[in-house]
């Protein structure tokens, strides 16, 4: 395969059960495929897009003094700002070329999970930041809901197995900023070096320009270029762990550009839809049988998450 298929959720929303199936296979074959998909039709209007940008363009221009105040310790960088090079690939030292902001999950106070999650911070020097990025953080995992019923149904579960796993899950929206590369890069780093994704599926704004690479099953890398109203949407390790490696996680990079675009920055704006951390990932039994015997451990969303972190260097041992 060398190009991401492109599904329309409206299909899967209308009240015709032809287009709804269609949907379902397409993206069930997608996933199956490659692990990406362009989707249209998805929940962001163009407003809220483009107020979306223009807040997280405007945070990023902030003096650095000013953001690393926003730089919490000791929370692994759930929430609010993380700094330039400190995240990296899991089994590389060289940081990726990039700064981001953690917007985390909206729990009532009454919510079980009310504790487990440290509290959004706010950016006093932005009226609109918060209240623009709490209302893309609520489309996209609307729209993840949907995506995930129809992989519930492609997979042979009720429609809605995933509806209580991920209400008050553990999702975070992550706008990017890839500023201008200014020297050789040390280490051979790049914006976001090759990688899989920990969650179950990651919805993906911004990647309208080249950059997305996605790796396919004979080791190539193909440019992931969505369309202006579309989304870049992805299987994560925790959902292929679940679906015994059924739908793929497929390994992605960001590369770095043409030196002649070294001085222009980029954005993205990834959501990383996750589960609440008592979430079993065992295997499901619908995606084992004599030819795929089961492949992974019994462990917990939580678990696996916590595993992870410590891999990415943003949590110690």
């Amino acid at each position: 395969m060398q190009n991401i298929p492109s599904v329309d959720l409206r299909d899967f929303l209308s009240d015709d059960p032809t287009r709804k199936q269609k949907f379902v296979n397409e993206i069930g074959k997608a996933y199956e495929d490659i692990g990406f998909v362009a989707l249209k039709g998805h929940f962001l209007d163009d407003q809220l897009v483009e107020n979306l940008y223009s807040e997280v363009r405007n945070f990023f221009s902030l003096p650095l003094e000013t953001k690393l105040q926003y730089e919490i310790p000791g929370i692994g960088g759930q929430r609010g700002y993380v700094s330039f090079g400190k995240e990296h690939a899991k089994g590389r030292s060289a940081g990726d070329l990039k700064e981001f902001w953690h917007f985390g999950q909206y729990v009532s106070d009454n919510s079980k999970y009310a504790n487990e999650y440290p509290k959004n911070v706010t950016v006093n020097e932005l009226a609109n930041f918060n209240s623009t990025g709490k209302e893309a953080y609520q489309m996209l995992e609307k729209t993840g809901v949907y995506v995930l019923r129809a992989l519930a149904l492609h997979i042979g579960l009720d429609e809605f197995y995933f509806d209580n796993f991920i209400k008050d899950g553990n999702s975070i929206l992550r706008p990017i900023h890839y500023p201008p590369i200014t020297d050789e890069p040390k280490d051979g780093a790049v914006r976001a070096a090759a990688h899989g994704d920990i969650n179950l599926i990651t919805l993906l704004m911004g990647a309208q320009g080249k950059g997305l690479q996605v790796q396919n099953h004979n080791g190539d890398w193909i440019d992931a270029m969505a369309q202006p109203d579309e989304l870049m949407i992805n299987v994560g390790d925790m959902l292929s762990r679940h679906t015994n490696n059924k739908l793929k996680s497929t390994i992605h990079q960001v590369v770095n550009p043409p030196r002649e675009l070294w001085g222009t920055s980029r954005y993205s704006i990834p959501f990383f839809m996750h589960p609440v951390s008592d979430m079993p990932l065992n295997c499901l039994e619908q995606c084992i049988d004599a030819t795929h015997p089961k492949q992974f451990e019994d462990i917990t969303a939580g678990e696996y998450l916590n595993e992870r972190l410590v891999e990415l260097g943003l949590i110690k041992k």
